[in-house]
This record gives C-alpha cells, sequence and structure tokens, in this order.
C-alpha cells in the first residue's frame, strides 16, 4: 500500500495521470491552504475564493491526462491566479451587462484579453526578476521597441553583449513559462473552451 504523503510532487503528478485517486487526494491536502491563501487574498470572499480552488482541482482531476505538468506548486499558483483573473473579469461583465440593460457581451473576445493580460503580467513578473543590464536589455528592446544598434548605443556597450543579453532574457523567460505550466495550461484552456 503506498503512503501517498512520502511521495515527491513528481512522483504524484505521474500517478495522477494514470488516474490514482489517492495521489490526487494527496495534491489536493498538500496545495489546498496555499491556494485557499492566494484566492481569499485577491477574492477577499471566503466563499468565492473556495469555489475558484475547488473549480481548480476538478479541472485538474478532469484534465490529468492532458496535462504535462513539470512543477506541481508552480503550476498550481499559476493556474489559481488565472482563475482568479477570469472571475473577476466575469464578475465585471455580469455587472457591466446588469447597468447597462442589454444581454449581449462579447465573451470569448473578452476570455482572450484576460489570457493576454494575464499572460503580459506574468511575463512582466518573470522580467523583473532578471539580472540588472539583461532587464535592461529586454525593457529597451521588447517595451520601448529598439534595435539592437540602438541599445548598444544607449547602454555604451557592444552589440554583442546586447544580443547576449537578450538571448539571456528570452531563454530565462521561455524557461520559466515552460516550468510553471502557463503554457500547458493556456493551451488546455483554450481547447477546454473550445470543447464546451
Amino acid at each position: 500500500m503506498r503512503i501517498y504523503n512520502e511521495l515527491s510532487d513528481q512522483e504524484l503528478i505521474e500517478l495522477l495521470k494514470v488516474k490514482d485517486q489517492g495521489a490526487f487526494a494527496e495534491i489536493y491536502s498538500r496545495y489546498w491552504n496555499k491556494l485557499m491563501a492566494i484566492a481569499y487574498n485577491h477574492t477577499k470572499d471566503k466563499s468565492a475564493a473556495q469555489e475558484i480552488v475547488q473549480e481548480l482541482f476538478i479541472g485538474l482531476w478532469n484534465r490529468r491526462d492532458q496535462l504535462d505538468i513539470l512543477n506541481i506548486g508552480n503550476y498550481l499558483a499559476t493556474a489559481i491566479k488565472f482563475s482568479i483573473y477570469k472571475q473577476i473579469d466575469k464578475e465585471k461583465r455580469r455587472r457591466e451587462v446588469e447597468n447597462n440593460g442589454t444581454g449581449f457581451y462579447n465573451y470569448s473576445e473578452d476570455e482572450e484579453k484576460i489570457e493576454a493580460k494575464f499572460l503580459q503580467e506574468y511575463i512582466n513578473g518573470l522580467v523583473e526578476q532578471l539580472p540588472e543590464k539583461c532587464r535592461l536589455v529586454f525593457n529597451y528592446s521588447r517595451v520601448q521597441g529598439l534595435s539592437i544598434p540602438e541599445i548598444a548605443d544607449e547602454m555604451n556597450i557592444s552589440e554583442k553583449t546586447v544580443e547576449g543579453h537578450l538571448t539571456k532574457g528570452l531563454k530565462t523567460i521561455k524557461s520559466n513559462l515552460k516550468d510553471s505550466g502557463i503554457l500547458s495550461l493556456l493551451v488546455t484552456e483554450a481547447i477546454h473552451e473550445f470543447l464546451k
């Protein structure tokens, strides 16, 4: 008989993929409180926070065989923030529909905006964690739209150094997105919405 609380997160993920309910229960008990704290911190509403966390776990179980999760903690923290953004925006839309008295609203367009905003905020957080020069180069390039020669002039460094910082920044961001599971989360969410 397995003792689930002695298993690593990675072992639990592998068991989850093969419909092991004990592994799912252990993930649930390991992460429920942390996710509730994140959800409550954003919503300030205990029942809304519980509903968001509950739906996240239901989604995790229903899509367990489709997910490619490298780090369950990062994945769930990212997924809960994504769910919170969706819930907050859904409430905002509901209030707007009630206030302007129309029943028409372009939900799919709004979902795309939420996902884009969430992804942008997540990437901004990753950029802030880059080393200082790497972050400066990245911001000059991606935010201000400067070319490599312009950045080299602005920072008084060689173009090769600019390219090196930019490559390092992009590689770090891409790796973090992959490790957090956010890319598979967004793709899975899009597929799930499409199949509804």
